[in-house]
């Protein structure tokens, strides 16, 4: 049985492996990625899906808040998948950060 908390996690790491953008292309040819930018519109997905899980997170706590939320657990969980995807997502960010500083030292 799934974890519905999971799931929106689940489509962020989907969304970065299907792009290709961990994966070693076999296309390269010294050093470059033919991939044509896929792999970054990929990254850029992923990115968006955590902004949904934040507005959908936004919008359930109001509802907790103003009392129209019947069942307290959908906003824990939106906000509990919202903040891992966030994490996700500044790690994959800052693993790019670290290999373009990488490239640029190998350059000098």
């Amino acid at each position: 049985m799934p974890i519905p908390g999971v799931n929106g996690v689940q489509a962020g790491v989907q969304a970065v492996a299907q792009s290709g953008y961990l994966e070693a292309d076999a296309s390269r040819t010294n050093g470059v990625a033919g991939t044509g930018g896929a792999a970054f519109a990929g990254v850029l997905g992923a990115v968006d899906g955590a902004q949904a899980l934040q507005a959908e997170s936004k919008t359930l706590a109001l509802k907790a808040v103003t009392g129209d939320l019947t069942d307290i657990h959908q906003a824990t969980l939106a906000s509990s998948r919202a903040a891992v995807t966030l994490e996700l997502v500044a790690a994959v960010r800052n693993k790019g950060v670290e290999a373009f500083n990488e490239i640029m030292r190998m350059q000098a």
